[in-house]
């Protein structure tokens, strides 16, 4: 955390609210105009990396978080440069670069990262965070106090920062569970976007911040390279290789999760490759077959010859967690699978400090149902469209309403061209990202799918994703790991391989019914056949179950109070009829109550006063 006023007391609360992301280490630095404070998780160089960590003349402070993969063969340059290091640590590597290439040593670095860098002689500050936005970086300026970190509640320490509503936001949180531009649910309080960097600078009479993009994702010319498949499929394998394998890098023991699918068990098998003892592989699943992929996990593991682990998890651990979890995540939880990932995160947690996922295949090769379901509505929605408007519009209401028609077709049937306007803001970006979407709009998703006219329709898809939908993947990624003290690692997210990905023509991405054709290519030797060509379940949870079970109640309790959040902004009788309708199986609400209670549950951890009632509510039991 860094700010222009402060105390050594206030520094101690702010670094003590995410104690959890570093509890190996602590560190502050205090001079007359900037205070930071850091929390270690050890991994690189663990007795040397103390932080914050200066430069060796003692001028230039750093606090960061994350990896430079790259930061071993970076060195000789800096050395022969005249950069005397003190350390193993990557986080010298980045002071170094950044005294001998100013601003423009991000270009350098492969990895995840949220840095801040405090030139004490220029007095100014420059911040930073990775490409993709795999680690996170919040902060808060007034004009007078800037104050940043890791986590909100770490801000929230800080006495002239009160937690507020950003009301105007609620619209899009109930949409889609999270806010995709740079602000937050918390007033005042922002996101650094990924690829952005920040520079404060207090050296003048008045103080001026300046935020700019330092990378994007290059221009898609799939349709120039016409190139042989298997081109294609090598360059991916052996791109996604030397990920891997640079992604191992720890001087601390290190996992998998696996899930069993594609994407982790892909990445579970090329490390246990490059390692020369049989790799730790981490699983979580549910007494509820249809959504648990442990058997799925445990074939890949004995296949690949793992030393596997798992855990199961019930209605009752669920919901239980759920209030602590919101506090962690610092706003509302997008998707029920991030309480599904603390408790394998818990697990792994007892035998590693570290671990790989497979998080981001899908935005880069094309892996979710929505791709394949968008270009066949986009094709009968040309036949669709010389219906009369009148006439669809009868047809929506019928699906919305009609008692003929079960929870499970009516849900089917409002994914269709049938349930929707023809445009592609309702019939993509509504129809698959939005519990609520009457009236709401997708400004900054489709601000990124305009953005690259030029483009496939996939390709554009996929941009906008990895601009949106991604980064929030990813936050939930490294607070529900942090939460349990572990790092998680994403190999698919190296930026070059990224950006290779991109290149990638749609027909190797998408290949008739079978989607991550590509990937599934480049691996096909190191997978039972069954496990690359299953289906995808996306790590499902029984929560629409759940929500039946009387031990659901102490969350409707909550939705109802008079004292929550929502009740200066919902009609109760709404909500009431919400649940209702749920709960006797005319309507599929799963994912409108999820987001009912979480942004309720985050409304009394935060705002209202009542914590502690949210956490005792939550975790009755019926």
């Amino acid at each position: 955390m860094a700010s222009g006023s402060g105390d050594a007391a206030t520094l101690a609360r702010m670094a003590e609210a995410i104690r959890h992301r570093g509890p190996d280490d602590f560190g502050f630095h205090h001079d007359a105009c900037a205070h930071l404070a850091q929390r270690r998780l050890s991994i690189i160089d663990p007795h040397g990396g103390h932080q914050p960590m200066a430069n060796e003349t003692g001028l230039l402070w750093i606090t960061f978080n994350g990896e430079i993969y790259n930061h071993a063969a970076l060195r000789p340059a800096l050395e022969q440069a005249g950069h005397r290091y003190q350390t193993r640590s990557d986080t010298e590597t980045i002071l170094h670069a950044f005294e001998e290439y100013g601003p423009e040593c991000l270009r350098l670095f492969q990895g995840m990262f949220a840095f801040a860098i405090w030139d004490a002689p220029r007095r100014r500050l420059f911040c930073a965070r990775d490409r993709l936005g795999i680690k996170p970086f919040y902060y808060y300026w007034d004009g007078r106090l800037f104050a940043f970190g890791s986590e909100i509640k770490a801000l929230l320490e800080h006495p002239a920062i009160s937690p507020a509503l950003a009301e105007e936001l609620l619209p899009e949180v109930l949409a889609f569970g999270y806010t995709s531009g740079n602000r937050t649910l918390f007033r005042d309080i922002h996101k650094l976007m990924p690829g952005h960097r920040l520079v404060l600078d207090v050296s003048g009479d008045r103080a001026e911040l300046k935020i700019e993009r330092y990378w994007d994702l290059p221009e898609n010319n799939a349709d120039k390279l016409h190139l042989d498949p298997r081109h294609w499929i090598a360059e991916t394998r052996r791109r996604l290789e030397q990920s891997v394998e640079m992604h191992l890098m720890s001087d601390v023991p290190l996992g998998v999760f696996l899930s069993g699918g594609l994407d982790s068990s892909a990445i579970a098998a090329l490390a246990q490759r490059a390692v020369s003892r049989p790799a730790q592989t981490f699983a979580v699943g549910y007494s509820e077959a249809p959504f648990s992929e442990l058997s799925h996990a445990r074939r890949v593991a004995h296949a690949i010859g793992t030393n596997h682990r798992e855990v199961s998890i019930g209605i009752d651990d669920f919901f239980g967690a759920l209030p602590r979890l919101i506090w962690h995540e610092d706003e509302p939880i997008a998707w029920p699978s991030s309480v599904s990932l603390y408790f394998l995160s818990k697990l792994a947690a007892q035998h590693v400090k570290v671990v790989l996922t497979g998080e981001g295949s899908d935005e880069l090769f094309g892996g979710y149902q929505r791709y394949r379901w968008q270009k066949l509505n986009q094709r009968w929605a040309r036949a669709y469209g010389i219906v009369p408007e009148p006439l669809r519009r009868w047809a929506r209401g019928q699906i919305e309403t009609s008692r003929l028609l079960g929870a499970g077709l009516r849900r089917k049937l409002r994914h269709t061209v049938l349930g929707r306007d023809l445009g592609f803001e309702s019939l993509f970006v509504q129809n698959f990202y939005c519990a609520f979407d009457a009236g709401v709009r997708c400004e900054d998703y489709m601000r990124y799918w305009n953005a690259r006219r030029e483009d496939s329709p996939l390709a554009r898809t996929l941009y906008a994703d990895q601009k949106t939908y991604l980064v929030e993947l990813l936050m939930k990624q490294d607070q529900m790991s942090m939460a349990a003290s572990i790092e998680s690692r994403v190999p698919f997210l190296d930026h070059t391989l990224v950006e290779f990905a991109s290149r990638i023509p749609d027909g190797l991405k998408i290949r008739g019914r079978t989607q991550k054709y590509i990937l599934k290519a480049a691996v096909r030797d190191l997978l039972p056949r069954d496990i690359i060509h299953r289906k995808k379940m996306g790590f499902p949870t029984p929560l629409r179950q759940w929500l039946l079970d009387p031990r659901a109640e102490p969350l409707y309790a909550a939705l109802r109070s008079r004292h929550g959040l929502l009740a200066a902004y919902l009609d109760s009788r709404e909500v009431e009829a919400l649940i209702h309708r749920h709960r006797a199986g005319r309507l599929d609400a799963t994912d409108r109550i999820w987001r009912l209670v979480n942004l309720q549950l985050w409304g009394d951890l935060f705002l209202t006063g009542r914590r502690e009632v949210a956490w005792n509510r939550a975790a009755a039991r019926a």
